[in-house]
């Protein structure tokens, strides 16, 4: 007697211009509460090459390591169809990426921002992210 097969996890993109701050915290966040239900990515239009030291410490305050992170193109990416994708507020459509689904957060880009306005933002992201995948 087999095994019943799991159902392929759901693929999400998270897409903002530089890929250093917000679409990285979405990728955790999503990975996070998402257990193996969700394939989590992120990229940038126009990558940083570095994940904001800002995002990795706030990240760290909440449990997760953006240590091993790397801010991506969205030439890095798998060729896939995507579940959904979502721009982080950038106003980058992403033409190029498959999705059945597109979103954009309009989420402002915490690059820059004082402590307590970043960890709002980050915590904004979170919130968006949980809603995200109930409704997945």
């Amino acid at each position: 007697m087999s095994e019943p097969s799991l159902p392929a996890p759901r693929r999400i993109l998270f897409v903002c211009i530089e890929n250093s701050n917000r679409s990285q915290m979405a990728e955790a966040f999503a990975r996070r509460h998402g257990g193996g239900r969700f394939e989590a990515h992120s990229a940038g239009s126009r990558p940083s090459g570095r994940v904001n030291p800002q995002a990795v410490e706030f990240m760290r305050e909440v449990g997760c390591d953006l240590t091993q992170q790397a801010s991506k193109s969205l030439a890095d990416l798998p060729d896939v169809e995507f579940d959904v994708a979502v721009t982080m507020g950038c106003g980058d459509a992403c033409p190029l990426v498959r999705a059945r689904r597109r979103e954009d957060w309009a989420i402002p880009d915490p690059k820059g921002l004082p402590p307590d306005e970043f960890r709002r933002i980050r915590d904004l992201i979170e919130q968006e992210v949980k809603t995200l995948l109930a409704s997945l």
